[in-house]
């Protein structure tokens, strides 16, 4: 216990590093879900929407 309280007091947590974490976790969640949506379709429903099986991690990882 007293390691951890003189860790604590020595290096302080950042500002916002977990609403930072939060909003990565967030991201990820997103582009994984975009990757797995346009993985599902057909090469045809692609095709209909004007991509490739090439294109789909670009896709997902666009901002």
């Amino acid at each position: 216990m007293a390691t951890f309280d003189q860790f604590r007091s020595v290096v302080p947590a950042p500002r916002g590093f977990f609403a930072n974490l939060l909003a990565a976790a967030l991201t990820w969640s997103d582009r994984r879900g975009t990757v797995r949506a346009l993985r599902a379709l057909t090469d045809r429903e692609l095709a209909d929407i004007g991509l490739t099986r090439g294109d789909v991690e670009e896709m997902a990882h666009r901002r």
